[in-house]
């Protein structure tokens, strides 16, 4: 394993919990390992990994954008991950008014909905 590759689990590790790459560790296959090992090295390793901005901030940009592009699926994991980044419901909240400003009301209010469902599924399980 690479360095890369180490600091990306780490970091993964700590955005995302233990219980959340468990279970994906658990599923990747054969066919996946490459993209699992791009995503850990470049996503995790590499831009998440960077001190150059704070995970707040880190978060509220990944946010924004997953809404902004419609990669809605992953907006609820990206909001779980807020418990660990610092990113308040009002640094989320104020990142998808961007989105409604700059890429469109549909996308922001959709985006929206997901984390109000998401923020009610983490007060239930806690």
């Amino acid at each position: 394993m690479s360095d890369r590759h180490t600091a990306g689990m780490t970091t993964r590790r700590a955005v995302l919990g233990d219980a959340h790459v468990d279970r994906a560790e658990a599923a990747r296959t054969d066919l996946d390992t490459p993209f699992q090992t791009l995503i850990t090295e470049g996503a995790w390793g590499t831009v998440w990994a960077s001190d150059a901005i704070s995970r707040r901030e880190r978060s509220m940009l990944t946010l924004a954008l997953l809404a902004a592009t419609g990669n809605f699926e992953e907006i609820p994991m990206h909001i779980r991950a807020t418990a660990r980044t610092g990113a308040s419901k009002t640094d989320v909240m104020e990142a998808f008014q961007h989105v409604a400003i700059y890429a469109g009301v549909p996308r922001a209010n959709h985006a929206i909905k997901l984390a109000k469902q998401t923020y009610a599924e983490m007060e239930t399980d806690q």
